[in-house]
Protein backbone atom coordinates (compact mmCIF):
# COMPACT_ATOMS: atom_id res chain seq x y z
CA UNK A 1 0.00 0.00 0.00
CA UNK A 2 1.65 3.02 -0.97
CA UNK A 3 -0.02 6.11 0.27
CA UNK A 4 1.21 9.24 -1.14
CA UNK A 5 1.30 11.66 1.38
CA UNK A 6 1.15 15.51 0.33
CA UNK A 7 3.15 17.75 2.79
CA UNK A 8 2.86 21.52 2.49
CA UNK A 9 5.34 24.01 4.06
CA UNK A 10 4.98 26.11 6.89
CA UNK A 11 5.11 29.49 3.84
CA UNK A 12 1.84 27.37 2.24
CA UNK A 13 -0.48 26.83 5.31
CA UNK A 14 -0.20 30.39 6.50
CA UNK A 15 -0.60 31.90 2.65
CA UNK A 16 -3.88 29.59 3.01
CA UNK A 17 -5.20 30.94 6.45
CA UNK A 18 -4.49 34.69 4.96
CA UNK A 19 -6.69 34.16 2.21
CA UNK A 20 -9.53 32.50 4.51
CA UNK A 21 -9.09 35.07 6.67
CA UNK A 22 -9.60 37.48 4.26
CA UNK A 23 -12.54 35.56 2.25
CA UNK A 24 -14.08 35.40 5.94
CA UNK A 25 -13.81 38.53 7.65
CA UNK A 26 -12.75 41.56 5.32
CA UNK A 27 -14.35 41.06 2.09
CA UNK A 28 -17.87 40.90 3.87
CA UNK A 29 -17.27 43.58 5.86
CA UNK A 30 -15.88 45.92 2.60
CA UNK A 31 -19.42 44.92 1.17
CA UNK A 32 -21.70 45.74 4.93
CA UNK A 33 -19.28 49.45 4.57
CA UNK A 34 -20.88 49.70 1.15
CA UNK A 35 -24.23 49.12 1.73
CA UNK A 36 -24.08 51.30 5.20
CA UNK A 37 -22.54 54.43 2.88
CA UNK A 38 -25.22 54.02 0.27
CA UNK A 39 -27.90 53.49 2.61
CA UNK A 40 -26.62 57.03 4.98
CA UNK A 41 -26.46 58.55 1.76
CA UNK A 42 -29.95 57.82 0.82
CA UNK A 43 -31.59 58.21 3.93
CA UNK A 44 -30.01 61.76 3.78
CA UNK A 45 -31.30 62.83 0.43
CA UNK A 46 -34.77 61.04 1.30
CA UNK A 47 -35.02 62.95 4.40
CA UNK A 48 -33.91 66.05 3.52
CA UNK A 49 -36.61 65.41 0.25
CA UNK A 50 -39.11 65.03 2.37
CA UNK A 51 -38.62 67.61 5.04
CA UNK A 52 -38.81 70.17 2.02
CA UNK A 53 -41.76 68.83 0.60
CA UNK A 54 -43.40 68.76 4.29
CA UNK A 55 -42.78 72.31 4.70
CA UNK A 56 -43.91 72.82 1.38
CA UNK A 57 -47.26 71.54 2.37
CA UNK A 58 -47.58 73.72 5.64
CA UNK A 59 -46.88 76.51 3.53
CA UNK A 60 -49.23 75.46 1.09
CA UNK A 61 -52.12 75.35 3.86
CA UNK A 62 -51.13 78.30 5.37
CA UNK A 63 -51.39 80.16 2.16
CA UNK A 64 -54.25 78.85 0.13
CA UNK A 65 -56.74 78.42 3.70
CA UNK A 66 -56.87 81.82 5.17
CA UNK A 67 -58.34 80.97 8.44
CA UNK A 68 -55.30 78.92 8.87
CA UNK A 69 -52.82 81.34 8.53
CA UNK A 70 -54.02 83.85 11.32
CA UNK A 71 -56.36 83.27 14.08
CA UNK A 72 -57.12 81.30 16.97
CA UNK A 73 -57.20 77.88 14.28
CA UNK A 74 -53.16 79.04 12.91
CA UNK A 75 -51.79 75.61 15.02
CA UNK A 76 -54.32 73.55 12.60
CA UNK A 77 -51.73 73.44 9.57
CA UNK A 78 -48.72 72.43 11.82
CA UNK A 79 -51.32 70.09 12.96
CA UNK A 80 -52.32 68.38 9.15
CA UNK A 81 -48.52 68.74 8.64
CA UNK A 82 -47.86 66.27 11.52
CA UNK A 83 -50.39 64.12 10.77
CA UNK A 84 -49.19 63.77 7.48
CA UNK A 85 -45.70 63.07 8.53
CA UNK A 86 -46.36 60.46 11.34
CA UNK A 87 -48.52 58.96 7.89
CA UNK A 88 -45.66 59.30 6.09
CA UNK A 89 -43.43 57.59 8.98
CA UNK A 90 -46.10 54.65 9.96
CA UNK A 91 -45.90 53.85 5.71
CA UNK A 92 -42.19 53.54 5.95
CA UNK A 93 -41.70 51.47 8.83
CA UNK A 94 -44.49 48.97 7.49
CA UNK A 95 -42.20 48.57 4.09
CA UNK A 96 -39.26 47.71 6.25
CA UNK A 97 -38.97 43.72 5.33
CA UNK A 98 -36.59 42.44 7.47
CA UNK A 99 -36.34 39.05 6.02
CA UNK A 100 -34.64 40.71 2.82
CA UNK A 101 -32.01 42.54 5.25
CA UNK A 102 -29.22 39.76 5.29
CA UNK A 103 -29.92 38.53 1.76
CA UNK A 104 -26.61 38.95 -0.44
CA UNK A 105 -27.11 40.66 -3.90
CA UNK A 106 -27.18 37.49 -6.91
Amino acid sequence: MSAKREEASLGEVIEFVKTYAKQETLDPLKGAGRWLAFGTAAAFALGLGLMLLLLGALRAVQTEWDRSATGSLSWLAYLIVLVITLVLLAFTVLRIKKSTLNNEPK
